[in-house]
């Protein structure tokens, strides 16, 4: 019973993960109209970031994430890393009015685990080590690799009013791990597929700043039975960098709270009763190249604490959560994993 425990809680950790990478990528966030809260320059000293998009011309994102997470339980101490890396392209298909249809491609995964001891690691960019049979999480992540969905993207509001593609994620998820049906039915639906695909996008006011001035935007994940992550967002214009790109502060705050009952535990050996975690230093920094239209590179830290009550085999537990996680995003006109090395 001991060890089903510490693989159930193993689990939660590594899914609580996945569930705040999106958190984490949700800096970079979707839309609410509230206005500029601060104005601190004359509107001739404003400026408008607006994205730009050429049909056809592919840009690439490199999206890392690490994370350092300790859950205590029934007064053992799991130790959980993760580092993972996805590689995207996105590329302009059609442009109607205000409307752009782009398509997003899962280029590559990398993906480095370390839970209580037991490591898993994965690289698609690695031939070897992608087709290592002895990782139970290959299959899964390989499953990734090649993925595409097609983001209708509302350039005016920069929201994402619907995306192409759920169906066949699922089916090759399902097929690595039919087990996990049941949680990737509801963390994957129509709507969080849009909540994810939008952030990549939604990074700017949606009226012209100038330094100091700020606004504000919200967001709600839901994650079925892993819960739903309220955040709220303060940007702040800081003007040109050095190498003059326009710099956006971000301080943000995150609830979260436990899944209703209507969300059941979707195949999950534990239910997650209750939940006090709570944010600190949470926040970042956005560099919007305005030349070429679009986030050169984001970088957002976050430290979540407090503790849980989870239901396993019918009896509650308690854990409690200190967990740290950092996301960096650079973009790039060339494919990052096609870049000649300095010896070819």
């Amino acid at each position: 019973m001991l060890q089903w425990r510490r693989v159930a809680n193993g689990l939660m950790a590594a899914l609580l993960t996945v569930a705040l990478v999106g958190v984490q990528a949700l800096g970079q966030d979707k839309k609410d109209d509230k206005k500029d809260a601060k104005a601190g320059t004359d509107s001739k000293d404003k400026v408008t970031l607006k994205w730009k998009f050429d049909k056809g011309k592919t840009f690439y994102q490199v999206m890392t994430t690490t994370t350092n997470q300790t859950m205590q339980v029934m007064n053992n101490d799991v130790k959980q890393t993760q580092s993972q890396t996805f590689y995207y392209s996105w590329t302009p298909d059609k442009q109607d009015g205000d409307t752009w249809v782009i398509t997003q491609k899962i280029l590559g995964v990398k993906m480095e685990i370390d839970i209580g001891g037991s490591k898993i690691n994965y690289d698609s960019t690695n031939a070897a080590a992608s087709n290592n049979t002895s990782n139970p999480l290959s299959e899964f992540f390989k499953a990734l690799v090649g993925s595409e969905f097609k983001l209708t993207l509302n350039t005016k509001n920069l929201t994402v009013d619907s995306v192409e593609g759920r169906a066949q994620l699922l089916e090759k998820l399902v097929r690595a791990n039919p087990q996990m049906k049941p949680l990737l039915e509801q963390i994957l639906s129509d709507k969080a597929l849009k909540e994810m695909a939008e952030p990549t996008f939604a990074v700017v006011a949606p009226h012209a700043v100038g330094k100091d001035d700020k606004w504000e935007k919200k967001t709600t994940l839901e994650m079925g039975p892993i819960g739903k992550y309220e955040n709220s967002y303060t940007y702040i214009y800081e003007g040109k960098d050095a190498k003059k790109l326009d710099k956006i502060k971000v301080e943000t705050t995150l609830k979260y709270k436990e899944p209703t009952e209507a969300a059941g535990v979707g195949g999950l050996p534990f239910k997650i009763q209750s939940a006090d975690l709570k944010s600190s230093d949470a926040g970042g920094t956005i560099l919007f190249n305005a030349d070429k239209g679009r986030v050169e590179e984001s970088k957002l830290s976050l430290k979540l604490k407090g503790e849980l009550k989870i239901e396993i085999g019918g009896q509650a537990t308690k854990v409690v959560l200190d967990q740290t996680q950092d996301t960096t995003v650079t973009t790039s006109d060339e494919d990052p994993l096609k870049k000649k090395s300095p010896t070819s």
